[in-house]
């Protein structure tokens, strides 16, 4: 039986399976096997692996001559806007191409998913699966637990809070289908199977997602009303070029982006080309190493300006986080 045929067969018991109490350590064993199977899909070995990243580079190279738009300066900020072909259903598996596309998506920063304002949530919810399936998961963070193997002991597990799917046993039957049982699992919240598992399987990516609603001149202004309301959405309509400020700004928004200005000695900030770090990743050393990895062997100290500071300039060190806009001046040592 091969792996597909593997899945197909594992979803369906799933699907056969009421959910309580007493289902939980088998449905989490399934869904550890899921992952397992998964996997395998996503990370293939020997000869399939070869063509599987001979097919990628192909893709990459395909989008790059003919999708990749580069935006113009966007607050400062060159963002690359990249047309992958369109997902249909099975591409998780391998149906027309979907494993390349979707390995090229797991490196993005941002996802648009692009839907029919009339018919969304069908395709919403297939994109997603499709998604989720490889390993990418859209809007969330990582599971706040913690996980850690050891030589001996068995499983040992902590919650701060009440748990109402995971307890001792179905952690154990979980982490048995990966032949683990010396472990340490801390949750600081309601967890589920799935939060374990993904914990467990370590691959997942968690990158945000802005779902762009098109086609909002075919629809009411009250409808309209009620889509501005929903979650990580913005309505759009392509064809007239109505609110695509608005998406432009979320997109900002979901990046996440700080813009560091420099400032060469006895001279003015450079406000031309900033340079782009992530937020939580923007520490004055994250600033000297995007420049070049050499200068924080030298680094003595910063001047920094703006409003990660109380004055204007202040020496900080190297661990320093930088704000949006703030102007930054590296002293090195002689």
């Amino acid at each position: 039986m091969g792996i597909l045929e593997k899945i197909s067969e594992i979803e369906a018991e799933m699907a056969r399976t009421q959910k309580n109490k007493a289902t939980m350590g088998h449905l989490g064993m399934l869904k550890a096997r899921l992952a397992k199977l998964r996997r395998e899909l996503i990370e293939p070995k020997g000869v399939e692996e070869e063509e599987q990243e001979k097919g990628l580079m192909l893709l990459k190279l395909e989008m790059l001559e003919l999708d990749l738009l580069v935006s113009p300066l966007y607050k400062g900020a060159k963002v690359q806007l990249l047309d992958l072909p369109g997902i249909i259903e099975g591409a998780k598996d391998g149906k027309g191409r979907g494993k390349q596309v979707i390995a090229v998506a797991r490196t993005c920063s941002l996802i648009y998913i692009v839907l029919d304002v009339l018919k969304p949530l069908q395709h919403k919810k297939l994109i997603e699966k499709e998604l989720e399936g490889f390993g990418i998961r859209l809007n969330k963070s990582a599971p706040n637990m913690s996980f850690r193997r050891k030589e001996k002991g068995g499983i040992n597990l902590t919650a701060t809070v009440a748990q109402s799917e995971l307890d001792i046993d179905t952690v154990k039957t979980i982490l048995g289908e990966y032949k683990i049982h010396n472990a340490d699992i801390g949750l600081r919240y309601d967890a589920t199977a799935d939060d374990l598992v993904d914990v467990v399987e370590g691959n997942r990516v968690y990158v945000p997602c802005i779902y762009v609603l098109n086609k909002i001149d075919q629809i009411s202004i009250e409808e309209l009303d009620v889509i501005y309301k929903i979650p990580h959405c913005v309505p759009i309509s392509a064809h007239h070029k109505w609110n695509f400020d608005d998406l432009l700004d979320k997109m900002w928004e979901y990046l996440m982006l700080v813009r560091i200005y420099t400032k060469p000695k006895g001279q003015l900030p450079d406000y031309t080309s900033p340079v782009v770090l992530k937020d939580g990743k923007s520490t004055v050393e994250d600033f000297c190493n995007k420049l070049h990895r050499s200068i924080i062997k030298e680094f003595k100290y910063a001047l920094v300006w703006g409003s990660s500071v109380k004055h204007q300039p202040q020496k900080v060190g190297k661990e320093h986080y930088l704000n949006d806009e703030d102007v930054v001046q590296v002293v090195k040592r002689v």
